[in-house]
């Protein structure tokens, strides 16, 4: 069995080379040529798998090792008998710690209070319904709409709009009832006060960039926090100076959810072809490199909340690397974009640090366990 992959896909030989014999290639460079003797393909989230890439081939699985599918053209896959299978749910947790992260900056740079704050959350997926269930065991007051969901608990989009901060974990869809392509268009855009702040993780069409862009000129004050974006990895430099934060698409790129993605698509294709399982990802796990942290009766809760979050990941290391690219011609830009996603750190859930309390009290202790940390 011949497997065609996007070299950026973790841990592919320790699970896929017992299978077949694999070839890889850089996602964006992956063309009709690589597949026509194929017979399966393993992407991410940056080849476009439609019939001109897979006309003639012999691909009878495609698996995606994200959680999105706007880059497959399921229908196509349909009609021509070609399996399919992606990840949802595999980075869900990663991008929550992104976004906890971005909280954290938050507190130090604009005084956003956790216990004052509203947050809304617009997608009620597998990352909006995890987001929320963090921000329940924190105590953090939100709103979440999706029109997909019929839940007591959601409500309009319109509330959720007039919340502090606003999170977007929608798929991108071009038509349909509710289609998401622009969604926050420069009507809606205009409608959001300076003193909000607008966070999307999602899809980079999700928001109209040039209508941000002119509300960032206009606006000046207000925060916009960009993970995606329009036309990656040519993406608008101006825009990009003028976001409090902007990151390289990583939010999800945590090792553990790139290594779960891995292995959801490993058994998926093994299933597939009545071959059993035999490798999981908890055989590849190395310990984190930040592995613990002591905190003492002395320490101030919410110091120690900040201080461990932000040394397991602090959005702000991702946003100067961005930065430091923006000055660079379109096609260098577009290069160090993705160059930082190739060689990201190895970047560790918070599951993956044990964290230490001496004689602290109780709430802490809830606190750092709703955050998903290891506590002792």
């Amino acid at each position: 069995m011949k497997i065609v992959a996007d070299e950026n896909i973790i841990f592919l030989d320790r699970f896929f080379d017992s299978l077949g014999t694999v070839e890889t290639y850089p996602g964006r460079e992956i063309a009709p040529e690589h597949c026509k003797d194929a017979d399966v393909l393993l992407v991410r989230s940056v080849t476009r798998v439609d019939e001109s890439l897979l006309a003639g081939s012999r691909v009878r699985f495609v698996g995606s090792c994200t959680i999105g599918t706007d880059h497959i053209d399921l229908d196509y896959l349909a009609a021509s008998n070609i399996s399919f299978s992606n990840a949802p749910g595999s980075n869900a947790n990663s991008v929550v710690e992104y976004l906890l992260s971005c909280l954290s900056i938050l507190t130090e740079t604009h005084g956003f209070n956790w216990d004052a704050h509203k947050i809304g959350i617009i997608g009620f997926g597998n990352v909006g319904s995890l987001l929320a269930k963090r921000l329940t065991k924190l105590g953090i007051e939100w709103l979440a709409c999706d029109p997909f969901r019929d839940e007591d608990h959601l409500v309009s989009l319109d509330e959720v709009l007039a919340c502090d901060l606003i999170t977007l974990h929608v798929p991108l869809t071009m038509d349909g009832p509710h289609p998401t392509r622009y969604l926050f268009d420069e009507q809606r855009l205009s409608s959001l006060k300076d003193s909000q702040i607008l966070i999307n993780t999602s899809r980079g069409d999700v928001i109209d960039n040039q209508a941000l862009l002119a509300k960032l000129e206009q606006q000046p004050r207000f925060t916009c926090i960009l993970d995606v974006w329009e036309n990656e990895p040519a993406i608008n430099p101006d825009l990009a100076k003028k976001v409090f934060l902007g990151s390289p698409h990583i939010a999800g790129y945590s090792f553990d959810g790139k290594v779960a993605g891995t292995e959801m698509i490993y058994q998926s294709l093994c299933q597939n072809m009545g071959l059993p399982a035999r490798h999981k990802a908890g055989q590849f796990l190395e310990e984190a490199p930040l592995s613990k942290m002591a905190f003492t009766s002395m320490a101030d809760p919410d110091w120690s909340l900040h201080t461990a979050i932000r040394a397991c990941f602090d959005v702000r290391h991702d946003h100067s690397l961005l930065r430091s690219s923006l000055d660079l011609d379109d096609a260098g830009r577009a290069e160090a974009f993705d160059r930082f996603r190739k060689n990201y750190r190895c970047r560790r859930e918070f599951s993956g640090v044990r964290i230490q309390l001496k004689s602290a009290g109780s709430d802490l202790n809830r606190k750092f366990r709703a955050l998903g940390f290891n506590v002792k």
